[in-house]
């Protein structure tokens, strides 16, 4: 390791027992000699913005093949400010919406830089304490249909997915002191259906956590704002069909069905599409969507098992 790779590597040049240059991108990375110094100094142009732009296109490719991208990044002086700057700088060109195909691609090479982090288990709880999840926020407000604002939204989204893929209590938690179930469920209703299937998913990784299921039937307006757009996509759906899409929407409505009040209200509000033979055909060869579909319809059919003189609290108006 060189002496400027020192100054911007502190961390991998520790030794824990290992020889120096092992702590990250070491001898059992799979990394070559060669390969490793490229992405040492790719990281160092991280800092220099006449250099950055070819340091996140190349970084990025590398991000699925280099296992300890994420360390680096995070602990490499000045490369985390680096990427926020990179966010930062694309604020003023999404409200007016003049964002470009140029400025989306490269914003969104940060993104996917970002994206390592979040997925790393040695840097997630990191990146929460940052909230850097809220500098993505700006992004997911947006509402241009242009590809540029559909990229850049599809890159956010899969950050945040990245976070909720691990099940992890501490992402679910920080998540739901943040505004991202509005924000979902706003690009449920009108994205692209990529978009559509990514925000769907974040909501289904929301549901499938206690806490989560727990926070959206509180109270009657989380709970119906949650029932009407999973019910327009449903409508919706029933028209263009997209299985990948349906099988998110029917898990979120099997996972609602586990909270007692909520189930109550799906008695009365479940469209008929998913009660007669609309989805079928888009169907046939889904066994898992099937039976959550089946193990659904079924739940709200039974009967409480509870003593009947005890009323359930309606879902509380907020």
């Amino acid at each position: 390791m060189s002496a400027i790779q020192r100054q911007y590597f502190p961390v991998a040049a520790l030794s824990t027992g290992a020889p120096q240059n092992q702590r990250f991108l070491g001898a059992g990375s799979g990394i070559t000699n060669a390969e490793r110094d490229k992405i040492y100094t790719w990281i160092i142009e991280l800092a220099n913005p006449d250099t950055r732009e070819n340091a996140l296109l190349e970084l990025s490719k590398k991000r699925e093949s280099v296992p300890d991208l994420a360390p680096l990044l995070w602990n490499s002086f000045g490369t985390v400010a680096a990427l926020l700057q990179e966010i930062i700088n694309i604020y003023p060109a999404i409200s007016p919406a003049t964002l470009t195909a140029h400025q989306s691609n490269r914003v969104c090479n940060a993104l996917a830089l970002l994206q390592c982090v979040a997925s790393h288990p040695e840097t997630r709880s990191l990146f929460l304490a940052a909230h850097i999840p809220l500098y993505l926020y700006p992004f997911l407000q947006t509402i241009s249909k242009t590809r540029p604002f559909e990229y850049l939204r599809l890159t956010s989204l899969g950050v945040i997915g990245a976070l909720v893929k691990t099940d992890e209590q501490e992402v679910i938690n920080f998540l739901l002191t943040t505004e991202i179930i509005p924000l979902c469920l706003r690009i449920m209703e009108s994205g692209s259906e990529l978009s559509k299937t990514v925000a769907t998913f974040i909501l289904q990784k929301i549901l499938l956590d206690e806490t989560g299921l727990n926070y959206i039937c509180q109270t009657y307006e989380r709970f119906s704002h949650v029932a009407m757009i999973l019910g327009k996509m449903v409508i919706s759906l029933s028209k263009e069909q997209s299985a990948r899409l349906l099988k998110h929407v029917i898990r979120c409505y099997l996972r609602l069905s586990d909270n007692p009040r909520a189930r109550e209200a799906l008695r009365q509000c479940l469209p008929d599409q998913l009660k007669d033979q609309t989805f079928a055909g888009c169907l046939k060869d889904d066994k898992s969507t099937k039976h959550w579909l089946q193990q659904l319809l079924s739940n709200l059919e039974s009967t409480a098992a509870a003593d009947p003189r005890i009323a359930l609290p309606p879902l509380a108006a907020q």
